[in-house]
């Protein structure tokens, strides 16, 4: 039996796997814990973090993976991702591999050049942060926001609600305009004749976002 046949045995339908990738300091991992959090919060879905920090917990590729599913997820490990987010060139070149063939690709554009020749999304999460936010620290809420109203594979109320609870004392507007940034930007693209023909989804990810993006 060939290695992809196994791995389709093996790998649920309704699994789903995530990796945000980026550079250490860029926030991946304060990303995925929010984005765990809001997927977690639907009781019948099982979530599963795991995180990536050892040399290049500054400066280099770091990632942080999630896996959900409504069954019991017995290994915690991505083993063909679903979902890539790579907010840098580096990231990018390292972890495309990993994406399975009809997976989606979400780059920040500020910084990756270089991309494949399949379709993907590209938004300026850096550029947009720097101008309208005037913090490049929340590129990582921003791209949090796009994958929302890209994939659904959240609300975009739950999404606000975990990014709002976690925000620092003081920070809450800045994070929720930022969010806020996220949505427009992801639903124009959702929006392009492009990108129309999306990669299916699990029946538990197709929520209805578009009154989140106005």
């Amino acid at each position: 039996m060939s290695t992809a046949s196994f791995l389709e045995l093996q790998i649920p339908s309704e699994r789903y796997e995530i990796r945000l990738s980026g550079s250490g300091g860029q926030g991946m991992m304060l990303a995925a814990m929010l984005l765990c959090e809001a997927v977690g919060a639907d009781s019948n879905l099982n979530v599963v973090q795991t995180k990536s920090y050892g040399p290049e917990a500054r400066g280099g590729a770091s990632k942080a993976d999630i896996v959900v599913s409504p069954r019991e997820i017995f290994y915690p490990k991505p083993l063909r991702l679903d979902l890539l987010l790579a907010m840098t060139q580096e990231s990018l070149d390292k972890y495309y591999p990993d994406l399975r063939e009809e997976g989606i690709l979400i780059i920040d554009n500020t910084l990756v050049v270089n991309t494949p020749d399949t379709i993907h999304f590209g938004l300026p999460f850096t550029q947009l942060a720097r101008e309208e936010v005037q913090s490049v620290m929340v590129a990582n809420v921003i791209s949090l926001g796009a994958i929302a109203t890209i994939t659904e594979l959240v609300t975009c109320d739950t999404m606000m609600q975990a990014v709002l609870t976690r925000a620092p004392k003081g920070t809450e507007e800045k994070n929720k305009l930022a969010l806020e940034i996220g949505f427009r930007e992801g639903e124009k693209l959702r929006q392009n004749e492009r990108y129309r023909t999306m990669p299916a989804l699990p029946t538990w990810a197709r929520h209805e976002n578009t009154i989140c993006a106005g």
